[in-house]
């Protein structure tokens, strides 16, 4: 089932002053099953794109499709509590938006809200705690008592919970140390991997991009300017810098040792790769 934006354009405070056109002319396709970054300079559409993907955001003009949903530029969408329950959207800072007495009611509220018995929200809810690394200590505390990153982790096991077929990520990690950063985007490709769920991820981070995500839009001045694999995307750095995103360390240790002579494979993709690559040609 697709996940598409046929000739969408958005206007926020359209009729206003302070009218601004954010999206413009959008025909996109993510791909289903894989993990896909979307990235681009600040002001450029992104998180404005994601929010249509459960209709917090309406079309201007022309269409979306999710899963079994059409999503139309001027006709009311019926059913939205049940779109939401499949397409999960973890917003930037999501923990502020924990309001719960306990970590368990917060994190059970979804699935209860979408008609599961308490027994039945609650077993989904530990089972969340688990992947975002929380244990059953967590259950009975308040929300407030926790730490940033804490918080974060309980705000991402609410939108697991309710098991989404598509997740959606809005900088998830924005403020995280690396470790927790690190953990947080293994469980996403883990989530992507083993139940071949869609993940779209909203993120100015290159390294993750590189590290777990399969495919790469990137979105200038309200429009898909790039789409294609990761791999292929960091084959030339000439794009990124033309775009001001600052390509990932190997990559640019790659290019650097290029410039230098060195012969280095587009399929090194570790320092320790290539590290032998240069250690096999100093030696010759």
């Amino acid at each position: 089932m697709p996940i598409a934006f046929e000739h969408v354009g958005y206007v926020y405070a359209d009729g206003t002053p302070d009218r601004h056109v954010a999206l413009q002319d959008v025909t996109l396709q993510f791909t289903e099953g894989k993990m896909t970054a979307i990235i681009g300079q600040t002001g450029s559409g992104k998180s404005t794109l994601i929010q249509h993907l459960n209709a917090l955001l309406l079309p201007s003009t022309g269409k979306v499709y999710v899963l079994d949903r059409t999503i139309e530029a001027g006709v009311e969408p019926k059913g939205l509590k049940s779109l939401r329950g499949r397409v999960g959207l973890v917003f930037q800072f999501p923990e502020y938006q924990l309001f719960e007495e306990t970590i368990l009611k917060d994190i059970a509220f979804g699935p209860k809200n979408f008609g599961l018995s308490e027994e039945e929200a609650n077993a989904r809810a530990r089972e969340a705690m688990k992947l975002v690394g929380l244990d059953s200590s967590f259950e009975e505390r308040s929300p407030l008592e926790l730490s940033g990153g804490q918080k974060r982790r309980v705000a991402i096991a609410g939108i697991l919970a309710m098991r989404p077929e598509v997740l959606v990520l809005d900088e998830p990690t924005a403020g995280l140390d690396p470790e927790g950063t690190r953990q947080m985007m293994k469980l996403f490709r883990r989530y992507n991997q083993e139940g071949q769920h869609t993940v779209l991820i909203v993120t100015h981070d290159m390294e993750q991009v590189f590290r777990y995500c399969d495919e790469v839009v990137v979105m200038a001045d309200g429009r898909p300017h790039t789409q294609t694999s990761v791999r292929e995307f960091f084959r030339d750095s000439t794009l990124c810098n033309e775009l001001g995103i600052l390509p990932p360390a190997i990559i640019q240790v790659r290019d650097a040792l290029r410039k230098d002579g060195f012969v280095i494979d587009d399929d090194v993709v570790t320092m320790e790769e290539m590290a032998k690559v240069i250690a096999r040609q100093v030696k010759r």
